[in-house]
């Protein structure tokens, strides 16, 4: 085992680098017989969504759990009751010869914190709402009053440390984006500075009190404050005045644990999940992961190995040119904040556009109308008209096929060059080079050229070649193991060189099953669109797989990051023993008749700590705050308290509908 004052290892940077994979040493955290951080791999968690008080449903469900190949089970404690009663779970579960450490989930009550604290290996506190308030009111504090709200916080928060310590038990300091204290809204903002600060108000009480068995998390429901959060605590902890180490040599990079908050179920839920966890784990962040979906927790679990999976053999060493890329990329790109690359617009790319979704129909003997339906661009017969759906791709490509039909006005066609050159296109086809077939053609489109380019072509002659001409769009492409980096690197020497050509990012993948190409894909593109980076993406599956796969994974990946907005957004928790409904059935009934309101996010919430602060942007809200009962919210206002549930949901249509948001089924979808 690990030890707590062990070394990172040979080689290991310290550093956080966004443009060359090396994972953050952390320190080494006891929590039962299974540390985390340092050397340990990437572990994998879930949460109960049973009643604790049900202690044979619960030690069930964590078995569940534990045999999907989960190495934590959390399970909520609201009250002493239930705090009490992990006694009971912890016994039986040990009884039926499960050793695996359970950990506790805290929000209001410090008494259970306390409780729990002597029963389960470690324990989850949220700062924004133990021994603080959150009341969602705005009030003005002085230097004084805000330092004494602190000291307040701090001797309620001393007996938890103080049995922590005596019992040897971990702890989360585990803040939320939805619920941070009415006091730090106050000072820092709705912001993951104010998340960061949030937490490290309640790890500085820890510190002074040397206890140091910590795990720290910053968790939202949207990936790109998430991220930004994330890394903003990293640095915070890497340029303290501690220099990282303590008198006695302890390491004060603690281990993080990695979440994207109710991230939703089914599609939706795995591309926000991979985004967020996923764009950390490429950079060398995170120690312990858990998925959020909406959905049994036992299905978290292989979604949570497949993302770790890919970092247990991962290269550890950036190249000097990697690091000189960051080094450099430090003095124009902020990772603590969000800002579209700059990009002179070419047709339909760059600018002010959304991100383009290219399909690659290359590989198919015959492109027919039927096939485009794969791809949102459905033809009717009956009705000679092509109808669009709202993930209607924008372009195809070719490759050497040729389109012999009428396509709808929507959609351009792109050719390999030499296609292209010989047919004489007309209108809405474009030629796809190489970088030395660009630079020798004489045939150029007058509209649009999409050039493939590899970081290696990134070559000061390429840029000034290309630098004047505005029909270019690059196509960036890697088959380096370290793709998110190795394209962030390429869009750095892009800002360095003020080259503001638009750019699809294309990825090819193979041997994945669905699923991975989802979560691989969405970690490789989503990373980069949360950056700011990218006018366009171009998805590859491997041949057999269906092209709706690759398409309908674009369109989720810019939904996601807020990039392009095609489908109605779901804020929903995961569910867990404080859970006032049955969080997948609404959800789904709930998604069954608002799933064409595009752009309009709802917040699905099982109980009032999930409620208006963690469905933080939401639209519109659904929290239970009773047994059968649901308060309904417009942003962060309450609008009706305590409806009965059979009722709810059509409340909530006819709110939507009061407020203007509501669209009517369409008869049939968008002609085009």
């Amino acid at each position: 085992m690990p030890n707590i004052m062990s070394s990172p290892p040979q080689g290991s940077n310290s550093n956080h680098s966004i443009s060359g994979y090396s994972r953050l040493y952390t320190r080494v955290v006891k929590i039962g017989d299974l540390p985390l951080g340092g050397n340990n791999p990437i572990r994998i968690q879930s949460m109960t969504t049973t009643d604790t008080m049900d202690t044979i449903k619960t030690v069930e469900q964590s078995i569940r759990i534990i045999e999907a190949g989960g190495e934590y089970v959390r399970i909520t404690a609201p009250s002493i009751n239930e705090a009490k009663n992990l006694l009971n779970i912890k016994n039986e579960l040990r009884k039926r010869g499960f050793k695996t450490p359970l950990i506790a989930d805290i929000h209001f009550t410090p008494n259970a914190a306390e409780e729990a604290a002597r029963i389960v290996e470690k324990v989850r506190i949220n700062p924004g709402n133990y021994a603080d308030k959150k009341k969602f009111q705005t009030h003005e504090y002085t230097d004084d009053t805000y330092n004494s709200e602190l000291e307040r916080i701090r001797e309620r928060f001393l007996p938890l440390i103080k049995v922590c310590k005596e019992y040897g038990t971990a702890m989360r300091i585990g803040t939320n984006h939805g619920s941070l204290s009415d006091r730090i809204m106050s000072r820092y903002g709705d912001t993951p500075l104010g998340m960061v600060e949030s937490a490290l108000e309640f790890l500085r009480i820890c510190e002074d009190e040397n206890y140091f068995n910590i795990v720290l998390s910053m968790k939202a429901s949207n990936p790109q404050v998430m991220v930004q959060a994330y890394r903003l605590l990293v640095n915070k902890l890497q340029t303290r005045k501690e220099n990282h180490r303590g008198p006695s040599g302890e390491n004060f990079l603690y281990p993080l644990h990695l979440g994207v908050t109710e991230a939703g179920d089914g599609e939706d839920g795995r591309i926000k999940s991979a985004i967020g966890i996923g764009t950390l784990l490429e950079e060398g962040l995170g120690d312990t992961i858990r998925v959020s979906l909406t959905e049994e927790p036992e299905y978290e679990i292989p979604v949570a190995i497949s993302l770790a999976k890919r970092y247990e053999k991962r290269d550890e060493n950036p190249s000097e040119e990697e690091k000189t890329s960051l080094a450099l990329s430090n003095t124009i790109f902020s990772p603590f904040e969000y800002s579209k690359r700059n990009s002179h617009e070419v047709l339909n790319f760059g600018g002010k556009n959304v991100p383009r979704v290219i399909a690659d129909f290359s590989k198919k003997e015959k492109i027919t109308p039927a096939a485009l339906f794969a791809v949102g661009n459905n033809y009717s017969v009956p009705s000679d008209k092509w109808n669009l759906t709202d993930q209607a791709c924008d372009y195809i490509f070719a490759g050497n096929n040729l389109v012999d039909f009428e396509i709808p006005g929507t959609l351009g066609v792109i050719y390999h060059w030499e296609t292209w050159k010989i047919n004489n296109f007309n209108e809405r086809r474009f030629p796809f080079f190489s970088v030395n077939q660009y630079s020798i053609a004489n045939e150029k489109s007058d509209k649009v050229n999409f050039i493939s380019v590899s970081k290696n072509e990134l070559n000061p002659g390429f840029l000034e070649l290309i630098r004047g001409d505005k029909t270019v769009v690059f196509v960036f492409e890697t088959s380096h193991e370290n793709a998110l980096a190795e394209l962030r690197n390429m869009f750095f020497l892009l800002l360095l060189k003020k080259i503001e050509v638009p750019v699809i990012i294309k990825r090819n993948y193979d041997n994945l099953s669905e699923e991975e190409f989802q979560l691989y894909s969405s970690i490789d593109v989503g990373g980069l669109f949360l950056d700011g980076f990218g006018d366009g993406v171009w998805l590859n599956a491997e041949a057999g797989q269906a092209l709706s796969l690759p398409n309908q994974t674009s369109f989720g990946i810019l939904q996601a990051t807020r990039t392009r907005i095609s489908k109605t957004e779901y804020i929903s928790c995961p569910s867990c023993g404080r859970t006032l409904f049955d969080l997948q059935e609404t959800t789904q009934k709930i998604r069954s008749v608002t799933n064409h309101l595009k752009g309009v996010k709802i917040g699905i919430m099982g109980c009032i700590v999930n409620g208006p602060g963690e469905m933080a942007d939401a639209d519109y809200g659904y929290v239970g705050t009773g047994v059968g009962k649901i308060t309904l919210y417009k942003g962060k206002e309450v609008v009706m308290r305590n409806i009965p549930s059979e009722q709810a949901v059509n409340e909530l249509i006819k709110l939507i509908k009061q407020n203007g948001d509501w669209v009517n089924l369409p008869t049939s979808v968008t002609e085009a």
